[in-house]
């Protein structure tokens, strides 16, 4: 029984930072089975957060300039945090942060060169989870799914409120999952714009009423009327959602209020559309577990359909780095990684690139 000892990378769509979790992994039996032994969030600075946030309108040379910059800068980060805790490390699996997401012209492209990244921390490093996807037809997301069905077999759906709602279920012995729609992104949108980097609790929200002419058109949004699979990103969020909250004339605490509505109503809907059994477990990770006023609205939204299940803080912040670190183990075995039930593509693939330190 092999331990693989990775180091798994993450930065999501809600900019809160690079999420950095220190794995053990190793497979016992039919079963596998992990151990996140440490981990930390380094927060963006204000200049690497307004640069990733605004990556999708940089010319390609300035795109280009940033892909290696930011490779580097996740290389030293590595780099400092193995030397800090001492740690044996087998390679290093990276999301990298997604600038481009537009799978239905098949392209997609995730920040952070696997080269530099290698180079700078000394280490062997599998990235780029998701172009080999695309290229077959797939939405190159969500990717998390392999880690739900060999990880977690244990809960009948599994969200990630990161910046964008996804979901994972079983149906018939098969995987599925999909980008329901919206979670943090338009909530840290409103929250910034009085001077916070997010709403801590949902107090802000909490405080608000309900603008039904809002709700109304939030629902309205043709991409919850696509089949799965589907995906999304921060363009879809762009051109069609931030015009919404910026032409609305409520205040933003019922901005944010009405929000949380629209996300929980949306995710309730997408869960009951699969005719649960009473009481199935639904496991809730990401930044949006942490949001008291979101999770009390889920579950009131749900009813009797599913029971929330919010695990330690730990493993809410460091599920997605270690699932890479995981989808890393998987590509050196050359095992699948992503399934094609998920994204659409023509065939399961085992993904990722990898990378090794040149001097």
């Amino acid at each position: 029984m092999k331990r693989y000892h990775v180091l798994g990378l993450m930065s999501g769509t809600s900019l809160d930072g690079l999420d950095i979790a220190y794995c053990h992994i190793w497979h016992s039996g039919k079963d596998w089975d992990y151990e996140v032994r440490q981990c930390t969030t380094i927060a963006y600075d204000d200049a690497l957060r307004h640069q990733l946030k605004n990556a999708i309108y940089l010319s390609q040379e300035a795109h280009d300039t940033l892909h290696l910059d930011y490779g580097k800068w996740l290389g030293s980060e590595a780099k400092k945090f193995i030397e800090k805790h001492e740690l044996q490390v087998d390679f290093i699996a990276s999301h990298g942060h997604t600038s481009h997401h537009r799978p239905q012209e098949g392209f997609t492209f995730q920040l952070g060169d696997g080269q530099q990244l290698s180079n700078f921390s000394g280490h062997k490093t599998v990235c780029d989870f998701r172009t080999l996807d695309v290229s077959l037809g797939g939405q190159g997301a969500p990717l998390v799914p392999v880690g739900d069905e060999l990880l977690l077999p244990e809960y009948a759906f599994c969200l990630n409120l990161g910046g964008i709602s996804n979901i994972s279920f079983k149906k018939e012995g098969i995987r599925y999952a999909y980008d329901i729609g919206l979670a943090n992104m338009p909530l840290n949108y409103v929250a910034e714009k009085l001077g916070k980097k997010y709403d801590k609790d949902g107090a802000l929200a909490a405080a608000g009423i309900l603008d039904k002419m809002l709700l109304s058109r939030l629902d309205s949004l043709p991409y919850y009327t696509l089949p799965y699979p589907k995906s999304t990103g921060y363009e879809w969020f762009s051109t069609s959602v931030i015009p919404l909250l910026d032409n609305s004339t409520t205040s933003p605490e019922d901005i944010l209020h009405t929000l949380v509505h629209h996300n929980c109503g949306q995710i309730a809907k997408a869960i009951k559309a699969q005719n649960p059994t009473t009481g199935s477990w639904l496991l809730v990770t990401g930044g949006g577990a942490l949001n008291s006023f979101f999770m009390r609205v889920l579950q009131k939204e749900l009813g009797t359909t599913s029971v929330v299940k919010i695990p330690p803080a730990k493993f809410i912040a460091y599920k997605e780095a270690l699932v890479f670190a995981f989808m890393g183990v998987l590509r050196v075995l050359e095992k699948t990684n992503v399934y094609c039930s998920v994204t659409g593509a023509k065939k399961d693939t085992c993904s990722g690139v990898v990378f090794l330190p040149q001097s």
